[in-house]
């Protein structure tokens, strides 16, 4: 018998590509280099020696459609299963988390793994690092430094603040954390909280919890809009 890791792959497929404009899917469905994006994103979590499973939060329509796309393309589809998301990012997080422990395999170790499935350029070394930052430090977010100048306004009018750039950084994915942690801090909130704290990390920094950086990738990007779609084949191409 495999030993158990006590780390799981959490993969977000839950959105619907809003911002994609009128597409007659999922943004994560979409291909690129031949194959849709959420496939690319699979590839690089099944392949990890880390994971004792990968699990795919996916609109409740799109399961069978998810399923049979690991079918497909997807080598070791033994190790990933498709559940329904939730809501919201952060109650499709709780969804992964209460199956865990449905499961059994849910304790104060557990480690998962969260990360879109619209960032198809995600690295082993990415993946390596947030399970080791995860373990050792409760929680963990993959960031790159701000390149550009921030610039905040509170009325969106006139600037409010211009940040120090070499404090600032932009957030990526993976976000990891230990999984009971999460799921207790994120019940302590009050659903108005829980409205406004979209982010997992952001829980955790609101509460006092520290969280710890990854270095990211400037390629690991989000596909968003129909552009990044263009920006993800060049991407692939220089793969090749």
């Amino acid at each position: 018998m495999l030993e158990r890791k006590n780390v799981y792959g959490v993969v977000l497929a839950g959105g619907v590509g809003a911002r994609m404009g009128n597409v007659e899917k999922p943004k994560q469905f979409m291909e690129v280099g031949k194959k849709p994006v959420i496939v690319h994103v699979l590839e690089k979590f099944a392949v990890h020696p880390g994971f004792d499973k990968v699990l795919v939060l996916s609109p409740k329509p799109w399961i069978r459609y998810t399923e049979d796309l690991i079918r497909k393309f997807i080598p070791r589809k033994e190790c990933v299963e498709v559940l329904e998301g939730g809501t919201t990012r952060n109650e499709t997080i709780m969804n992964a988390i209460r199956h865990l422990e449905r499961q059994g395999l849910l304790d104060e170790e557990t480690v998962i793994v969260t990360h879109d499935s619209v960032r198809p350029f995600v690295t082993h070394r990415i993946l390596e690092e947030n399970i080791q930052a995860a373990k050792q430090f409760g929680a963990c977010d993959t960031v790159i430094p701000a390149t550009d100048t921030i610039v905040q306004s509170i009325s969106h009018e006139v600037i409010s603040a211009i940040p120090d750039r070499s404090m600032m950084y932009q957030g990526q994915t993976p976000q990891s954390f230990k999984a009971r942690k999460l799921q207790q801090v994120y019940e302590s909130l009050s659903e108005q909280e829980k409205e406004i704290l979209t982010d997992a990390c952001k829980i955790f920094v609101m509460k006092g919890e520290e969280v710890r950086l990854v270095q990211g990738e400037v390629y690991n990007i989000k596909i968003t809009y129909p552009y990044d779609l263009k920006v993800a084949e060049s991407l692939i191409s220089n793969e090749r």
